[in-house]
């Protein structure tokens, strides 16, 4: 007997050995568990989504929500091109020989089909940025914009109820901590491009006339990036009648046989015991939240508190793997950012897109610039570490910038100057989420920076703004750092003087948007033992399993479009139906 129902498990008498059982059990609820999800029922199977806190999305909710897709089926229509042939030339570029060909090709092509059918079949919409550019413009293969797709925006009332439990976007993504904003909007207000007033305009009137909703709540029901995402397909299930179960704690794996055939779990204090006939499908996350797990495995210093991710990753997933043969791959390896602490936040915000920014610079204790400000987040975090290993100064790093960057542009929590300035700021960020001072030298004082190393990266900074051209790192060279960079800023948009006080310094710290490092999986999906054979009824996506794009960040998406793309294969090969995703 199976349970269908949307309910809570109900044991069948006081006896029995499972309390439920379905084909398919999924732990987790991102993005990849339930496009698994949705895509085990349209292929008929029985399906349970298991989460172990009291909201559903994980880390996927509060993400940017964008899908690295390569060749895509709207880049044609958009005037760009593509093919599978680049695209994997490309990711073998980027992951330097440390992934197998076959996950890398079942990638390249399932990521299509899966976006392709949640768009024929689901309430998610997606589509191209022609300008988001791949992260390593230099390696064959990349492409200029297009492979990276940006969720539609989607309406919280299609989920009545369900929309509360919801995670909430994270405050970095929020206009004034409240409205939501897609990439494109996010692009034409960072930059302040042409029409950025409008933009912004039209989003204010949008949040404040949506009455009567906006006398019960400051929370935007258009919801954008990570919560349009998992709003859409959250409805998706709802569609089919998927159950999902909320303050469900996942414990460890039933094997027998050899076989993986159900999961322990914990609810109300209670054990359960639900079995799966085809399969269990990991997608818990990685490993960030768990400092144990942090300290043994990940460069340090590191700590738990600089993550930008919910406080819910605990490895829990990889745990249980580890804990019946599986092998683990890429576990020193995080999905890098640096972060800033904000008092009374949840998590740590990371800066994306602050350092493309001119006018500004970041420097190690030494006051030296270290690497290119505008490159990829997870290389810049990787660059910290490298430049802390031989200088013992750069974590934190800091963000240096003058009163025309504190005018013009936001910086983590901080709105640009002329929307919010200093005096309408919480007195407690003062001294820690950033520093102020009237002269570069007071700075440095403030911060332990040395102040003459300080003032030699600023002058050195100044002299490329005039040549537009960054003799040390290259900053703006590329399209991918262009993207964030302030087209009315020339020659290079991301290079401005930094002359103007006062002066202002924020401090970065390594943190990161997920662990990469976990059961190394095939092409499938399915969890490989330590000998290399895969462990049946057992399969993993997301940040529980090695990263498909090994020690690299290929583009923006590069995290949920694999989730998604393995948690569809995934189905397909549980289901059996070897053609599904062609």
């Amino acid at each position: 007997m199976r349970n269908h129902t949307n309910a809570g498990p109900h044991p069948m008498n006081a006896n029995a050995k499972q309390d439920a059982t379905f084909d398919v059990v999924v732990i987790g609820s991102g993005a990849g568990a339930m496009t698994a999800a949705i895509r085990a029922a349209d292929q008929g199977l029985s399906v349970v989504v298991i989460e172990q806190s009291d909201q559903y999305g994980g880390t996927s909710a509060v993400s940017g929500g964008a899908v690295w897709i390569p060749n895509n089926h709207q880049i044609a229509a958009l005037g760009g091109s593509d093919s599978a042939d680049e695209a994997l030339a490309y990711l073998k570029a980027a992951t330097r020989g440390e992934v197998a060909e076959e996950r890398l090709r079942a990638y390249v092509d399932g990521a299509p089909r899966m976006v392709r059918y949640l768009e024929e079949k689901t309430r998610l919409r997606y589509r191209a940025v022609p300008a988001y550019a791949d992260y390593y413009q230099d390696l064959a293969g990349a492409k200029p914009g297009f492979r990276s797709m940006d969720p539609m925006p989607f309406h919280a009332a299609e989920l009545g109820p369900e929309f509360l439990r919801l995670r909430e976007q994270s405050p970095g993504m929020l206009v004034f901590g409240r409205m939501t904003m897609t990439t494109f909007e996010a692009h034409t207000l960072m930059s302040r491009m042409h029409g950025w007033k409008k933009v912004a305009l039209g989003m204010g009137l949008r949040y404040w006339l949506d009455l009567p909703w906006r006398l019960r709540s400051r929370r935007d029901r258009r919801l954008a990036m990570g919560n349009a995402l998992v709003g859409a397909l959250r409805r998706s299930m709802m569609d089919r009648n998927i159950p999902l179960w909320l303050d469900t704690a996942f414990e460890s794996l039933h094997m027998d046989g050899g076989r993986i055939t159900g999961v322990a779990l914990r609810r109300d204090g209670r054990p359960l015991r639900v079995d799966a006939a085809r399969a269990v499908i990991l997608a818990a996350g990685g490993f960030e939240r768990n400092q144990e797990m942090r300290e043994r495995y990940l460069p340090t210093p590191t700590s738990s508190r600089w993550s930008a991710t919910p406080p819910v990753n605990s490895g829990a997933g990889i745990r249980a793997g580890m804990a019946v043969g599986a092998a683990v791959a890429l576990m020193d390896q995080a999905w890098w950012t640096p972060t800033v602490a904000v008092p009374g936040e949840e998590k740590q915000r990371g800066l994306f897109f602050e350092r493309h920014l001119p006018h500004s610079i970041v420097v190690n204790g030494r006051g030296q610039r270290f690497a290119n400000e505008a490159g990829p987040y997870l290389d810049f975090v990787d660059a910290m570490y490298a430049d802390h290993a031989k200088t013992g100064a750069t974590l934190p790093a800091w963000l240096i910038f003058d009163a025309e960057f504190r005018r013009k542009y936001p910086c983590g929590p901080m709105l640009p100057g002329s929307v919010r300035p200093d005096g309408k700021l919480p007195p407690e960020w003062l001294g820690t989420v950033y520093h102020r001072a009237d002269t570069l030298a007071g700075l440095a004082r403030q911060i332990g920076v040395d102040a003459e190393g300080l003032a030699r990266s600023v002058e050195l900074n100044n002299s490329y703004a005039a040549t537009g051209e960054d003799l040390q790192f290259g900053k703006g060279g590329n399209a991918y750092d262009r993207f964030y960079g302030d087209p009315s800023v020339r020659p290079n948009c991301c290079i401005g003087p930094i002359s103007r006080g006062p002066f202002y310094a924020v401090p970065l710290d390594a943190g990161e948007i997920g662990t990469k490092g976990g059961l190394l999986t095939n092409e499938h999906a399915m969890v490989l033992d330590l000998a290399g054979a895969p462990i049946p009824g057992l399969y993993a996506i997301g940040n529980t399993s090695a990263s498909i794009t090994g020690r690299s960040y290929p583009g923006a998406g590069a995290t949920l479009g694999p989730a998604m793309t393995f948690g569809f294969i995934a189905a397909n090969h549980i289901s059996g139906d070897s053609h599904a995703e062609r």
